[in-house]
C-alpha cells in the first residue's frame, strides 16, 4: 500500500459513510407533488398573471391536464377557481416635505377547488402577500422594474402556496379542511 493511497481510502470511507447517514435520516430529493387528479379545469379572471405559469407547472412537473375550453369543464376531475388576482400599492412612508419615501405592494388572491358537480374540496382561501419599497423620486425607472420585479416574485411565491395545498387534496370526495387563521 502507497502512502497516497491511505488518504484516498479514508476519504471514500468518509463519504460513503455520510451518504449512508443521509440516507438513513429519511434525507430524499424534492419530488414533484402527486395530485388527486389527472385533469384540472382552470377558470381564471381575463387576463390573469398566473394561467400560463400555472399550466406550465401542472403539466410539465406532475403529468396533469390542464383544460381552458368551456366545453371541457364537466370532463374536468376538479376545477380551480381563481375569482379575483388584485394588485395595491399603498403609500407606506412620507418624508418631512411630504412627498412619498415608501410604498407597500400587496398581491391578493382568492381560490378554491372543487369538483364540476360542485362539492368543495378546498374552501374559498385568500393569500396575501405584501411587500415594501423604497421610493426616490431620482431613480424613478429603477423602482418601477423594482416594482415589477417584486409582483414578479409574489405571483410566483402564490402560485407555490395554491400548488401546495392542490397537493394536499388526497381524495376527491373528501375536503380539505381550512386553514387555521
Amino acid at each position: 500500500m502507497t502512502a497516497q493511497s491511505l488518504p484516498r481510502r479514508s476519504a471514500l470511507a468518509l463519504l460513503a459513510a455520510g451518504c449512508a447517514g443521509l440516507g438513513a435520516c429519511g434525507f430524499a430529493l424534492r419530488q414533484p407533488p402527486n395530485y388527486a387528479f389527472r385533469t384540472v379545469y382552470l377558470s381564471l379572471p381575463p387576463g390573469s398573471s398566473l394561467r400560463a405559469p400555472l399550466t406550465r407547472s401542472l403539466e410539465f412537473s406532475s403529468n396533469v391536464r390542464v383544460l381552458a375550453e368551456a366545453g371541457d369543464l364537466q370532463s374536468a376531475d376538479v376545477v380551480l377557481e381563481i375569482p379575483s388576482e388584485v394588485r395595491e400599492k399603498v403609500v407606506a412612508g412620507l418624508n418631512a416635505a411630504g412627498q412619498v419615501r415608501e410604498f407597500q405592494l400587496r398581491l391578493r388572491m382568492r381560490f378554491r377547488l372543487r369538483t364540476p358537480r360542485g362539492a368543495e374540496l378546498i374552501p374559498m382561501t385568500e393569500l396575501l402577500l405584501e411587500r415594501e419599497i423604497g421610493y426616490a423620486e431620482s431613480a424613478a425607472l429603477a423602482k418601477e422594474e423594482e416594482e415589477a420585479l417584486l409582483y414578479r416574485e409574489m405571483r410566483q411565491d402564490i402560485q407555490q402556496q395554491i400548488l401546495r395545498r392542490l397537493a394536499s387534496v388526497r381524495d376527491l370526495n373528501t375536503p380539505v379542511p381550512a386553514p387555521a387563521r
